[in-house]
This record gives C-alpha cells, structure tokens and sequence, in this order.
C-alpha cells in the first residue's frame, strides 16, 4: 500500500451562511458547522483510503470566531496522519471579507475516521507521508494526540506513551 500526502487528500468547500442556518445573533449555528466539517473531512479521509469512512471522534474543536450570516466559509480538510485503519483529519475554517476577499481563520478541528470494508469492519489505510512544515508539524502532532487519547481512555499506559513523555524531557 503506497503512501499519500496530505495534499491529495485536500477537500475544500466554500458556501454561504444562509438565514435558516443562524442563531437569534444571527451567526451560523455551531452544530451548522459541526456537519460542514464532518462533510469535508469524510471526503478527505475516503480520498486517503478509497474505502466507506465513518467518524469515529471529534478530537478538538475551536470556535475562535462566529461565522456571520451572509459570510462566505470554506472548509478545508487533509489527512494529517493515519495509522492502522484510522485517519486523523486536520480542518481549517475560512472566512473571506465580502468587501475585500481577504481570508481570516475562524475556527479549526481536528475529527478522527476508521475506513471499514462493507461490513464494517476496520481495514488497513495508507501512511501520509508529510511535504511542507506545516504538514510535518500536524502529522509528528498527531501521534502525540493519538497516545494522549489512549492514556485518558485507560488503553495505554502512561509510562508506554513514548511521545508524551518526550514533551516533559529536557
């Protein structure tokens, strides 16, 4: 099984906050964009894998800034790294000024997949292999994250987390 980058398992979508969509602040509503990034990080890890990928958690999400009715948003998901059947995908959320066209970002997460076969099983899924900075920053990021999961839901020790305990040594 060949490795992939993370650019080609890049999913971007751009859409408008429409008023059914916002809350009484007339901003969109978080569970709005909740399913916005579940849709674009689903396409990228089904890119990374060529399999049906089901959610399997959403690791981390950052609503830094409310998303206004009327804005323009692009959601934009890769692949930041994969292990035996799982998939970590890395999503920027875009806001671009009306007037402008300038892009500031709004939010961030971080979902986790499992590629299964069509019985739903778990199946094996390609590595990523990193190119720029930022991709080698997320994917090294990842395993860190991964092992910090493991720790907290008593599946790994704490002592086993070799990633984790390298932060804390000089």
């Amino acid at each position: 099984m060949e490795a992939k980058t993370p650019s080609s398992t890049r999913t971007i979508m751009t859409d408008l906050v429409l008023p059914s969509e916002t809350n009484p602040l007339n901003n969109l509503f978080g569970g709005e964009l909740l399913a916005r990034m579940d849709r674009a990080a689903s396409i990228s890890a089904r890119r990374h894998s060529r399999r049906i990928v089901v959610t399997a958690s959403v690791n981390h999400v950052a609503f830094n800034r409310a998303i206004p009715l009327g804005s323009v948003v692009t959601v934009e998901a890769n692949v930041s790294r994969a292990f035996k059947s799982s998939m970590e995908v890395f999503i920027d959320v875009w806001i671009e000024d009306r007037e402008s066209g300038e892009r500031t970002k709004a939010n961030e997460a971080i979902y986790t997949f499992v590629a299964v076969d069509e019985t739903g099983r778990p199946v094996k899924v390609p590595q990523v292999t990193p190119e720029t900075d930022l991709e080698k920053e997320r994917y090294a990021a990842a395993l860190r994250r991964k092992q910090l999961s493991l720790v907290l839901a008593k599946k790994m020790k704490p002592k086993d987390a070799t990633e984790l305990k390298a932060l804390f040594e000089e």
